[in-house]
């Protein structure tokens, strides 16, 4: 079987010749010890190097996307992944202002702007300094409710999927006889990076405006859907962070009422255009089980959190038609671990990839910067010589 038919085949429920491997994210350390040179791929880093290209003009940034679509596609032969994730976070505004080679403004210091800098030895890059201007405050649920109501009112711009299935044409013909293709599309969440307390006040007090934000939320994605169905995708990754390792950020009866519904909105839209959905966050996601994976309509679940308790052999055996994507060697054995533990761990999830199917084994979050290379070995070997 190509990767691809290896890949897809899982994800359907039907036999493979061995057990598919997909890993979520590699650091740029990480991957570079795979590749044995500096890899252009990674999180927080990406965006550090982006921002720096576009500083240096159109010419640096188009050498920036095509090193990083380059590295991308050799770490996913190196570690013989079967499915291709062929892009990592990108941060596309170009910078205003460069303080040093690792500090970068953006917007416009007379209004509203932001100081990103980057810190190599944990490839993050994030906001150190920010001003915003008067403008729409976000102190309270009035001013959520304010905010998601001249949301609604706004008409919904389906330039960027458009976008989106143009290049999703040019990826399929260049990499789709190779790798099932990794393409994001039908998020869906409740947002916890901004503004989190008044999100989570909203949805015990005002569950009408999250319902509503959800709404539109769920109105936006459904012409990505269709871009990216169109140009032939087959697999969406949709979802967003909503658990942490003790469980949901808010209570099942929420999930129920508020994202349920809207969630399988998004799902039987799939159906109707052969997408296969699959949903991502981390965490322990057990007491939200009977709605997600099975009402919802989801295909599949990825970042399988073992450490949070998403077990492998439960999660199959409870939901039989249900994919489990990136499933699931953990990020802090891998980081913190010996290499024995990380080869059982490996070890284990390949026998229940066999025992139950439906399951693309691999790390189930990130190779981060800290991880030992021995550790990298290990698991790489592992699935190398098992699966």
């Amino acid at each position: 079987m190509t990767s691809r038919e290896r890949a897809l085949a899982a994800l359907r429920g039907e036999p493979t010749d061995r057990v598919p491997v997909y890993h979520t994210s590699f650091s740029s350390r990480a991957a570079s010890h795979v590749l044995g040179r500096e890899a252009c791929v990674g999180g927080g880093v990406q965006r550090w190097r982006e921002s720096a290209a576009l500083w240096n003009g159109p010419r640096a940034h188009q050498e920036f996307l095509q090193r990083s679509l380059t590295d991308a596609h050799d770490l996913a032969v190196g570690t013989e992944q079967d499915l291709f994730r062929w892009s990592g976070w990108r941060l596309s505004e170009k910078p205003s202002e460069r303080i040093d080679e690792n500090t970068f403004v953006s917007g416009d210091r007379a209004g509203a702007w932001r100081v990103r800098r980057y810190d190599p030895p944990t490839e993050v890059f994030e906001v150190v300094e920010e001003h915003a201007p008067p403008g729409e405050p976000m102190e309270t649920v009035e001013d959520l409710d304010r905010h998601v109501r001249r949301l609604a009112e706004r008409p919904i711009d389906e330039s960027a999927a458009r976008a989106a299935g143009e290049n999703a044409r040019d990826l399929l013909q260049r990499f789709g006889g190779e790798f099932l293709l990794r393409f994001e599309a039908g998020g869906l969440a409740i947002p916890f990076v901004e503004h989190a307390a008044i999100w989570l006040e909203a949805v015990a007090a005002r569950p009408d405006v999250v319902a509503a934000y959800l709404d539109r939320q769920a109105e936006e994605r459904l012409p990505g859907l269709r871009a990216l169905a169109a140009a032939g995708v087959k697999v969406v990754f949709g979802g967003g962070d909503m658990a942490s390792g003790t469980g949901p950020f808010y209570s099942p009866a929420a999930f129920h009422e508020l994202m349920l519904p809207r969630l399988k909105r998004l799902t039987a839209e799939c159906r109707r255009l052969g997408l296969l959905y699959l949903f991502g966050s981390d965490g322990n996601l057990w007491p939200v089980a009977e709605d997600l994976y099975g009402r919802s309509g989801v295909a599949g679940h990825y970042e399988v959190d073992r450490l949070a308790g998403m077990d492998l052999d439960r999660l199959r055996r409870t939901y039989p038609a249900l994919a489990l994507v990136g499933a699931n060697i953990a990020s802090f054995t891998l980081s913190r671990g010996t290499a024995a533990e990380v080869a059982a761990q490996a070890r284990d999830c390949i026998d229940q990839a066999k025992a139950h199917g439906r399951i693309l084994v691999g790390i189930s979050n990130a190779v981060v910067p800290e991880t030992p290379p021995a550790n990298i070995d290990a698991m790489l070997e592992t699935i190398a010589k098992y699966r």
